[in-house]
């Protein structure tokens, strides 16, 4: 199995930004909608106007629209302030990039390592720091899949992109020293949050990808620093799995950390896609 043709997805011109929202009057905390915004100037008035469109993953049902209704039909423009971000998509499988820095990352074989969907939150949403964990987060370019693909080649590959949003990679590098695997050190609640948006337009490569912690930012890296690249990362993943319409693949964070604790604001963020915030809290 190969790609399957994607959304269109321009590579040159104006990014397109698509998001997944929930209406300021949902009548029930389920309702969500996509919309879309081609403003190059993201802070600009008309970068805060967005127009509804259909989901840009047909096939998933765990990315599906709700029913439309008034104003919130297709093609109806709302303003920023008429809605709350959620995280851009519901992935069935999330994936990470581990060793994927520089020169000696790619002096490894490329290796992902799988991180729970029950993980993801979206923008504002806070994330839950265990009692008694060292948790640090990661700022990651994150590949978000639009067409079903298997077997891809670096030639094909970007055929399944539907574009690419920011990723929190969430960890416990306490719990990452005790499990081999990872699991309970990177799939815990809250631990990917998503967004704000998804950007269609590819990243440049020297696009700076870092972290802030209380507005204070700590040295950071640029796509470039990825010892694997995206083509090759999609290559690999999908040798030996089938990636879904709205799976995301985190591809590693080539900047600087810090402990974040209970009552403080993370900042992850990545040039051409913007800004990624959350706060955190003390896990129930």
């Amino acid at each position: 199995m190969t790609a399957s043709p994607a959304p269109a997805a321009p590579t040159s011109g104006p990014p397109l930004r698509i998001a997944r929202v929930r209406p300021a009057d949902a009548p029930n905390a389920r309702e969500s909608f996509f919309v879309a915004s081609s403003a190059e100037d993201f802070d600009s008035p008309h970068g805060q106007r967005w127009t509804v469109v259909e989901t840009p993953f047909p096939g998933s049902p765990g990315n599906a629209a709700s029913p439309s209704r008034a104003g919130w039909e297709a093609g109806a423009e709302v303003t920023q302030d008429a809605f709350t971000f959620l995280a851009p998509c519901s992935p069935s499988n999330v994936l990470g990039m581990a060793h994927n820095t520089g020169a000696a990352g790619r002096a490894l074989p490329p290796q992902a390592f799988h991180k729970a969907a029950t993980s993801v939150i979206g923008p504002g949403a806070a994330i839950e720091a265990p009692t008694g964990a060292r948790v640090e987060p990661e700022s990651e370019l994150t590949v978000v899949i639009g067409a079903l693909a298997r077997h891809l080649t670096t030639e094909n590959a970007m055929e399944a992109v539907l574009g690419f949003t920011i990723g929190n990679d969430v960890t416990d590098r306490l719990a990452q020293g005790r499990d081999e695997l990872w699991i309970s050190a990177k799939s815990a609640d809250t631990f990917t949050p998503l967004g704000p948006w998804i950007v269609t337009q590819r990243p440049r490569n020297d696009a700076e990808v870092g972290v802030g912690i209380d507005g204070a930012r700590l040295p950071g890296g640029t796509v470039a620093d990825l010892g694997w690249g995206i083509e090759e990362i999609l290559v690999y993943a999908s040798s030996f799995m089938t990636l879904h319409p709205g799976d995301v693949i985190l591809t590693g964070f080539p900047g600087t950390s810090g402990t974040i604790t209970a009552g403080q604001h993370v900042e992850c963020r990545i040039d051409g896609i913007g800004t990624l915030t959350n706060s955190v809290v003390a896990a129930p």
